[in-house]
């Protein structure tokens, strides 16, 4: 598989002074997609390492899958991209 590039960035200084790169996002064949997973693509796309087609098109996400995703990332951080958060807040507008 040919190394991702966008725009020559393969790696980013994030607000905490870490490194984040291309290596840190996973691999095309990922199947299981657990909370740090998932954030790591927002945050490819958020800074520029990936666009937003490019990593909807590599990990197969439908454009709502990856909305919810910025959406939840950004309003509750890693936690909010927990499946077992994501049930809960489901429940509470069944109960509604």
């Amino acid at each position: 598989m040919p190394e991702l590039t966008h725009k020559g960035k393969t790696f980013v200084r994030l607000k905490d002074n870490t490194i984040f790169s291309l290596s840190d996002v996973p691999p095309a064949s990922t199947k299981r997609w657990v909370a740090s997973r998932k954030l790591n693509v927002v945050r490819a796309v958020a800074y520029g390492l990936l666009d937003e087609g490019e990593a909807k098109k590599r990990y197969r996400l439908s454009d709502e899958e990856f909305i919810s995703w910025v959406r939840d990332a950004a309003n509750y951080g890693k936690d909010g991209l927990k499946v077992t958060l994501i049930k809960k807040h489901r429940q509470i507008f069944d109960e509604m």
